[in-house]
């Protein structure tokens, strides 16, 4: 687990068109499982491609093509809309936000590759923009369409927490921090600046490690809960691991860093450890 610089300064504490397909088969009645649309807008239906059944689990039964075109139900934008986004496959989900792929790639294809490349869904939402380097049929536009959608996605979990107590929201917290550095390959510490009724003031990154060390400071904390006119805060920091127990150095951090705001009158709420899937609350546990 993480090392920790848990030195205390006590004076500082006072003072983110493809290429026509292949012609449709001429046999009258083929039916392929859920196969990827290519031409013009791949979510149109103009024409089709094979994929893998994988692509689209969980898609509705399938149905033979009509004069060269899947049945619009069998579509994920018209799928999305008459059944809601619950019925998509991950694949079906990233084509959408694509829209279409790059001449003469299949959007399709391109989708199951980004998956291939992070693993899921959730290993996306860590993606930078140079994390897409490489992969062929995502330009630039795409990149930054990928990333605009996965910033949404984070922001829209800060929309909830605002107004709000967080002491009342835990699960909004715990989500927001796992989509936020649950996934990330490298130690992030995280703080949660609240006020006095416990409404968030301000998300900050306190500290940034490696896979196995990241070194937190308690009086810079200290110092910005000062600026920020903070009166509590949530803290929380990840394992890439993915095991949440926390090591004896987060204990001995949790148990610095309470001392330290206490000497300010600033509660410290709660330390989480997040993993990918799980979080340890160190308030829960009964703190160290």
């Amino acid at each position: 687990m993480a090392d920790y610089a848990c030195t205390v300064d006590k004076a500082t504490l006072e003072t983110a068109l493809p290429g026509p397909a292949a012609p449709a088969a001429p046999a009258p009645a083929l039916t392929l499982p859920h196969a990827g649309v290519v031409a013009g807008d791949p979510l149109a239906g103009n024409s089709v491609s094979t994929v893998d059944a994988t692509a689209n689990a969980g898609a509705s039964a399938t149905r033979p093509l009509v004069r060269g075109k899947w049945h619009k139900n069998d579509m994920p934008r018209e799928r999305l809309i008459e059944e809601g986004p619950g019925v998509l496959s991950d694949t079906e989900m990233i084509v959408l936000v694509l829209g279409s792929g790059l001449p003469g790639h299949d959007v399709f294809n391109v989708a199951r590759t980004l998956l291939e490349r992070f693993g899921s869904m959730r290993a996306m939402l860590d993606a930078t923009y140079s994390d897409f380097d490489g992969l062929r049929g995502i330009g630039p536009a795409k990149k930054a369409q990928l990333l605009a959608i996965m910033e949404m996605a984070r922001r829209s979990l800060v929309d909830r927490m605002r107004g709000r107590s967080l002491m009342n929201s835990p699960e909004a917290v715990q989500d927001y921090l796992r989509l936020r550095i649950g996934g990330k390959t490298q130690e992030v510490f995280v703080s949660l600046f609240l006020d006095a009724r416990h409404r968030l003031i301000r998300v900050e990154e306190s500290a940034r490690g490696t896979l196995t060390r990241m070194a937190v400071y308690p009086r810079e904390i200290v110092r910005r809960a000062l600026s920020l006119n903070a009166a509590s805060l949530i803290v929380a920091h990840n394992h890439p691991s993915g095991a949440v127990q926390p090591s004896a150095s987060d204990c001995r951090l949790t148990h610095t860093l309470r001392e330290a705001l206490a000497l300010i009158d600033v509660q410290l709420i709660d330390h989480l450890v997040i993993g990918a899937d799980c979080t340890y609350s160190f308030a829960r546990a009964g703190w160290p």
